[in-house]
């Protein structure tokens, strides 16, 4: 990507020596700082772009394993085929709004395939998508991705008709797509987000750390998401078909997609409706932090980096306990607490509600904390991972011994998310504070962990579930506060928040 300043013109790193630039550039901050601020700007509404995004992104989703019940309702009989002449042959099976739409005949095993199909896609794309990520324009990544991803969800209807292979091959692409849209966005911030912010604007518009995406997202967008999804789905499959799931959700993408491409830059100084004096306050926020696309990585240096291991070891542990929760809440709620499913797609709105709000008071939180100087960076991310990580431990392992109380656990699984959210404050984005550089391959590079622990923490949380219901609940729960103490120690030690060497310009080696 040329430089937007023209070769003309000197970069505010490339001022003679002597002619005070970076003490004008710091007074050029300060004076347009303490009016460039608050939430009617053009980054904010970025923000609130990106959410939007990541809200349709989650609708997407999870809108399969909303309607999968529907799908092969075990009260219809199965049909013969797929196609028309399924279709027509289901119709004339039972009356009602299920014999508007057709029913699978698939097995339990061909449905896990199914649902996992998105996952497949998302792990084996995570890396070269972050890399791809520095590469070209964010904006073009994202609007195409997200365009595919809507497009896709509008076809599965059919493709489903069409045999559960396809099926299969539609939702692979589709995770492909949705994680260039995660790894993407964090390189928007990169021109659009002064330090001050970037906690706040970050935490207020990404997925969070949605990188399964069947994963209980911790990001503000995607809780949203997840909780509309939870709330709407079932009545969307019984008042007007499952198809209908689908329809909405790839049609809210689209609409989407026609906000994103008019709206969004990749550079403020190029956006039409900016302010000057926002685009100026951002520019001289951002002066010392230039960075030009890179075309290789310093792996090496990656792979000797301990602050970065500490991240992508927080990644895992802390997504095991989130990954267990979300492929076994309802199942939770109904089995050990005797909640009915109807009730169940309540409580577990609420749960999410109380991440979206925990996720946006801890952004605004640690934006308050570092500005005023209150605590380094470093702290911040220590601690919000900490409280995270202690908090969400203490309630989960507490719930064997308040079972019998059903406003207890339920209380206890709210504060349990609830505090887990913190840790998108700290852990979950610290790769942006070490090598800001590469946040888009990084991104992808913790992905992998999270997969990885969205993959291996529901199977053997499953067999815990298969010997013994109340022991086995217990031990999930020990399990997890057992990985994510551990994980918690590394991070804690090892963590820094300053910008590493093999991440800066003049460290570049070949891969």
């Amino acid at each position: 990507m040329p430089d937007p300043r023209g070769k003309g013109q000197m970069s505010p790193k490339e001022e003679a020596p002597g002619t005070g630039g970076d003490r004008s550039r710091d007074a050029d901050v300060r004076m347009v700082s303490s009016t460039s601020k608050g939430f009617c700007s053009v980054r904010h509404g970025l923000a609130l772009i990106l959410q939007f995004c990541n809200f349709t992104l989650c609708t997407q989703n999870m809108n399969l394993s909303i309607a999968l019940p529907a799908m092969v309702n075990s009260s219809v009989l199965p049909c013969p085929a797929n196609g028309s002449d399924a279709r027509d042959t289901c119709n004339e099976t039972l009356p009602g709004f299920w014999a508007a739409d057709p029913v699978y005949d698939w097995s339990p095993d061909l449905q896990g395939v199914i649902l996992s199909a998105l996952n497949c896609g998302s792990f084996l794309a995570s890396i070269p998508c972050g890399y791809v990520a520095g590469l070209f324009a964010a904006k073009q990544l994202i609007g195409a991705s997200l365009c595919v991803s809507s497009v896709v969800n509008l076809l599965i209807p059919h493709a489903a008709d069409a045999g559960a292979a396809l099926l299969i091959v539609l939702r692979v692409v589709q995770g492909v797509a949705q994680i260039i849209v995660m790894t993407s966005q964090y390189e928007i911030w990169l021109k659009w987000a002064p330090p001050l912010e970037r906690n706040q604007l970050i935490i207020f518009s990404i997925s969070g750390p949605a990188a399964d995406q069947d994963l209980l997202p911790l990001g503000a967008g995607s809780a949203l998401g997840a909780c509309s999804v939870v709330l709407a789905g079932g009545f969307l499959c019984e008042t007007l078909g499952w198809p209908s799931v689908f329809y909405v959700s790839g049609g809210i993408g689209c609409a989407c997609v026609c906000l994103w491409f008019p709206l969004v830059y990749d550079d403020p100084e190029y956006h039409p409706f900016i302010s000057a004096r926002e685009r100026d306050y951002i520019v001289c926020s951002l002066a010392l932090q230039d960075r030009v696309p890179y075309r290789s990585l310093p792996m090496k240096a990656m792979l000797k980096s301990l602050p970065l291991w500490s991240i992508l070891v927080s990644h895992f542990s802390v997504w095991w306990y989130i990954s267990v929760i979300t492929a076994y809440l309802p199942t939770y709620l109904h089995s050990v607490l005797a909640v009915s499913l109807s009730d169940s797609g309540f409580l577990s709105a609420l749960m999410l509600g109380a991440i979206f709000v925990c996720t946006i008071l801890g952004g605004l939180l640690a934006d308050v904390l570092f500005s005023r100087k209150v605590l380094s960076l470093l702290v911040i991310r220590r601690l919000f991972t900490a409280i995270g990580v202690l908090f969400s431990s203490l309630f989960s392992v507490s719930l064997s011994w308040v079972s019998d109380s059903f406003s207890i656990s339920i209380a206890f699984l709210v504060l349990s998310l609830a505090a887990s959210s913190f840790c998108q404050v700290g852990s979950l984005v610290n790769f942006m504070d070490i090598a800001p550089r590469y946040s888009g391959f990084l991104k992808g590079l913790s992905l992998v962990f999270t997969n990885l622990s969205g993959v291996i923490a529901p199977t053997v949380s499953g067999f815990f579930i298969s010997q013994d219901t109340e022991s086995g609940w217990r031990n999930i729960f020990l399990l997890s506060a057992a990985i994510n103490l551990p994980g918690l120690v590394f991070f804690l030690v090892l963590s820094r928040a300053d910008e590493q060497e093999w991440a800066k310009d003049q460290m570049l080696t070949r891969l």
